[in-house]
């Protein structure tokens, strides 16, 4: 557990390149194929493999319990011999207990005779090959193959893997939709600016709570009483503690910029890190590991030589020293801030899919971390109004226990969400929370305990009065459980899955129960209703999807418009529903990046970077039936009156121009 930081960077960067589309075989094998016929219903596959420099392609020879490559084809085929063309070169391999591997180097042809079981159209298969550079082994990486067969039985066509369609790329890039000028000027990025104050606002109190953990409490009095006593003067001493908030605001800045180099790499990749099934996943056990630590089972800590080794730097003295003294304070908070931390990771990217919007969060956070430092360096005196440390810091971290579980259950549901499980349903995620909840309310009246706690003698007024909130919270969540219209919990709405992901079968929905999810489909009702269309990018794991559907399109206003004058039409960025095999195809984006399109949520993720240069997510546009920009396009707006008005200038736009 003590590089449990270090496994969450290298998940994150594991699951960052899986999330681009550049596949790895395309670095490290690549493949051409022909074929030729040589008896009824018997051909010679030929399968080129150029392998990269300094890799090893191994051989089909290797047994199955051994690194190897093979060759599958569908059961219309059957293979009945393959010769290998290429330099096969045979060496011990220390890495697999000197086991005797057999590999090629530069490249290799798989000559594979197969013969057809019946009548078919087209003959299918796949390479799966492994391969080996130093350390590191890849694969199996399966590279897929289709041979198209004639009436007479001949290879009319080859198609090796996903072929780019200018045909299907226009489906993505629209022509007609002219981001430079919409015909009306309302909408626009004010939004934007908006959403970054929230996020900001929003690690500001993550950073608060930081603040009341028993890993930070109590280094705000001694690290303010040692600036003021070791400074010469009371001057010196506010300039070095602001100093020194200002390290810790910096360092948790900082933490944000890998993901600004990710976000330049693929626009989409940081709404794919934040919506991927396994990473999810991962940070479901993660966060429940934290509560379980929270609860004092066991401690969470960066390796104690990291720690110590940046502490030593603090003596170097100046502004220097006092840098190393914040990442100090970042490195050994890590038990109590990390938790946290990885809850707006996670909420961050999953709110907009940018790196501006983490690196937004985070500076809220280190800035409430930063704050007190410099508030009380200048002002010692109210040093005497802090409570003084004790068990309450333990019970603070116990209630954060239990508010990990209830996040947990939130990357739970991520993954559920964009893979239709079914496991997490909208009821299912409401219990959780009040049993959660009810936990809590025991847990402050001293009816369930925990290792670290120390005896209960009395129940303070602060207990009653967190105990009457939580309590009055629970109860307030206890609606979302039925299938009424008070289901619908608009204080908490975005994090619960949305109404229609209901264990009922007639459950409540609203705007979206006339939804269209196929863009060509709206476009083709836009034409024949005339009406205008209304597109909302949105995404199964988008908070702030649901917080517009749940309390914005309800709005009497925004219902009767969208309902009366649009056709709206709902594109999941994240869905990883995988599309038809014919409709699957690789596509070239505006920077030059070849991209395969594959799943549902691939072709609209791409379809709105390629068109409206944004990847952030909720992302309504508004275009006519000839894909003319009716107005500018705009993000999350909770304000359901500036919405309506936005809608009535788009409809307003339409109606002039048409």
């Amino acid at each position: 557990m003590k590089h449990l930081l270090t496994f969450l960077i290298l998940i994150t960067s594991v699951f960052a390149v899986k999330a681009q589309d550049t596949t790895a075989q395309a670095s490290v094998a690549k493949w051409e194929y022909t074929a030729e016929k040589k008896a009824d219903k018997e051909y010679i596959l030929h399968l080129k493999g150029t392998v990269e420099k300094d890799w090893k392609l191994f051989s089909t020879t290797m047994k199955d319990d051994e690194p190897n490559t093979r060759v599958v084809v569908d059961s219309i085929a059957t293979i009945t011999g393959i010769t290998e063309q290429g330099t096969l070169k045979k060496a011990p391999e220390a890495l697999f207990d000197n086991l005797e591997i057999k590999y090629f180097e530069g490249q290799v042809t798989l000559d594979v005779a197969v013969k057809l079981n019946g009548p078919a159209t087209k003959l299918e298969g796949a390479v799966n090959y492994m391969a080996l550079k130093g350390d590191e082994v890849v694969g199996p990486e399966e590279v897929k193959f289709r041979f198209n067969v004639d009436a007479s039985g001949n290879i009319v066509n080859v198609a090796a893997g996903l072929q780019e369609s200018a045909v299907a790329g226009q489906t993505l890039k629209r022509a007609a939709i002219d981001m430079a000028n919409p015909l009306s000027n309302c909408g626009g990025a004010d939004q934007e600016a908006k959403s970054l104050w929230g996020l900001f606002i929003l690690g500001m109190v993550g950073g608060f709570i930081a603040l009341l953990t028993p890993c930070v409490f109590p280094m705000i009095p001694l690290t303010v009483s040692f600036f003021t006593k070791k400074s010469q003067d009371k001057k010196t001493g506010v300039l070095n503690a602001t100093i020194y908030g200002f390290f810790i605001f910096l360092i948790y800045v900082l933490l944000s910029l890998p993901f600004h180099f990710l976000d330049t790499l693929d626009p989409e990749i940081l709404n794919n890190i934040s919506t991927n099934v396994w990473l999810n996943l991962i940070f479901f056990v993660i966060f429940i590991v934290f509560a379980i630590s929270f609860f004092g089972y066991f401690e969470i800590t960066l390796p104690s030589g990291l720690a110590s080794k940046v502490d030593a730097k603090t003596s170097v003295g100046g502004i220097i020293g006092i840098f190393f003294m914040a990442l100090t304070l970042a490195l050994v908070s890590f038990s109590c801030t990390g938790p946290i931390l990885g809850s707006l990771l996670a909420g961050s990217l999953s709110t907009d899919g940018g790196a501006m919007q983490l690196t937004v969060g985070m500076g809220g956070f280190g800035f409430a971390l930063a704050l007190p430092f410099a508030l009380f360096a200048m002002f010692p005196n109210l040093l005497k109004s802090l409570p003084k440390s004790g068990g309450w810091l333990t019970s603070v971290k116990v209630v954060l226990g239990f508010i990990e579980i209830a996040m947990a259950i939130k990357f739970l549901s991520n993954a559920d969400l964009v893979t239709h499980w079914g496991l997490v349903k909208r009821e299912v995620f409401f219990a959780v929370w009040i049993i959660c909840g009810f936990l809590i309310v025991l847990y402050l009246l001293g009816k369930i305990r925990f290792p670290h706690d120390s005896p209960l003698k009395k129940i303070s007024p602060t207990r009653w009065i967190l105990a009457a909130i939580f309590l009055a919270m629970t109860i307030y969540l206890l609606p979302g459980v039925t299938n009424t219209k008070y289901a619908n919990r608009q204080l908490i709405s975005g994090f619960p899955p949305p109404l229609s992901y209901s264990i009922y079968k007639n459950a409540a929905k609203g705007v979206e129960a006339n939804v269209v999810n196929d863009y060509e489909a709206a476009l083709k009702l836009a034409k024949e209703q005339h009406k205008p269309i209304l597109i909302d990018f949105t995404g199964w794991a988008c908070v702030n999807c649901r917080k517009m559907e749940e309390n914005v399109w309800p709005d009497e206003k925004v219902k009767t418009l969208i309902e009366e004058d649009y056709i709206l039409v709902s594109l999941y960025v994240d869905d990883r529903k995988l599309l038809p095999e014919d409709q699957q195809f690789l596509f070239t984006t505006n920077t030059g990046r070849k991209k395969e399109i594959k799943s549902i949520g691939d072709k609209y993720a791409t379809m709105q970077t390629e068109n409206f240069v944004n990847n952030s997510q909720p992302y309504y546009v508004l275009i006519s039936p000839d894909e003319k920009l009716l107005t500018k396009p705009v993000g999350y707006t909770p304000d359901a009156g500036e919405y309506a008005n936005w809608l009535k200038c788009g409809l307003d736009a339409f109606k002039k121009n048409k």
